[in-house]
């Protein structure tokens, strides 16, 4: 410890001056030069005088961007499965916790965006033509990895060919239980050869066959605790994602009713059919089974 007298002693304008040159970032990368903040905060452009617009559009914004870490996530998570070793199966669990999480977040969102009320919605919605959450080409792509195909939702991306070929890709691909289904059988547990190779742009059917194969894991967690916890991981993430939509609906029908949405959906009616897609089928019903 150095006394005030001391002729090493840091004197108070040297600690002064330290500080000052420790904040001029005008030499080295800042905080916001590598968020690229400029753009991202810049990015809000309200096309109605509505006060509440710039909470439609930060809404939507921030919900693309935990999309696209989601997507970011299902996609290695999906290699790593589809592909395995001893170190990238409990790198894929943990990818496909960090899914459920990000969905967690998205079901908050949807609970900042129910303080919009209707008359306040309708006050901007003329502005949003036909521009809707519908058209989200994100949106689609995790659908698509999750398993639930449709031909027909590759139309809206039409318009933009580099979308397409993104969301084209998604819906040709193995879905991540096609692929968690595979690594069963390549792990010794007998599942029906056609579900191991088939139509991968086909929405996924279920099986008593792929149902007994998951009895046999649950039925003996500790000989087969890879599978044990790979199916948890679905769970968990059919789970966050049914409260997701869930939100997503009630939502909806508390700020516009039964109109339809902007993009040519039922609105509600859409949503709500939307509910009763199941992706990973036997996952649940094995539980009635132990």
């Amino acid at each position: 410890m150095t006394c005030p007298h001391d002729p090493g002693a840091r004197r108070p304008e040297d600690i002064v001056h330290e500080e000052k040159a420790q904040l001029d970032f005008s030499k080295s990368m800042s905080y916001g030069d590598y968020l690229h903040l400029d753009e991202v905060l810049n990015a809000q452009h309200p096309l109605s005088p509505a006060h509440d617009e710039m909470l439609f559009i930060v809404q939507h914004q921030t919900s693309e961007l935990w999309m696209k870490l989601m997507l970011h996530e299902l996609r290695a998570a999906i290699l790593a499965i589809a592909n395995p070793s001893e170190n990238t199966k409990p790198e894929a669990f943990k990818m496909l916790a960090r899914v459920s999480r990000i969905m967690e977040q998205l079901v908050n969102a949807w609970t900042v965006l129910s303080t919009m009320t209707p008359p306040e919605y309708t006050a901007m919605r003329p502005y949003l033509a036909n521009s809707s959450g519908f058209q989200s080409a994100q949106y689609r792509c995790i659908e698509f990895a999750l398993g639930n195909k449709n031909a027909a939702m590759l139309k809206p991306h039409a318009h933009r060919p580099e979308l397409l070929a993104q969301v084209e890709a998604a819906w040709r691909a193995p879905s991540l239980y096609d692929e968690a289904l595979r690594l069963m059988a390549r792990q010794g547990i007998p599942v029906p050869a056609d579900r191991l190779e088939r139509d991968w742009t086909q929405p996924y059917e279920a099986s008593a066959g792929v149902e007994q194969a998951w009895l046999t894991v649950y039925r003996d967690p500790h000989a087969h605790w890879d599978l044990y916890q790979l199916g948890e991981k679905l769970t968990d993430i059919e789970d966050a994602f049914r409260l997701w939509r869930f939100r997503h609906v009630t939502t909806v029908e508390r700020v516009i009713g039964f109109k339809r949405g902007t993009g040519g959906t039922g609105g509600v009616s859409y949503l709500r059919k939307m509910l009763d897609v199941v992706l990973f089928p036997e996952i649940w019903t094995l539980r009635t089974a132990l």
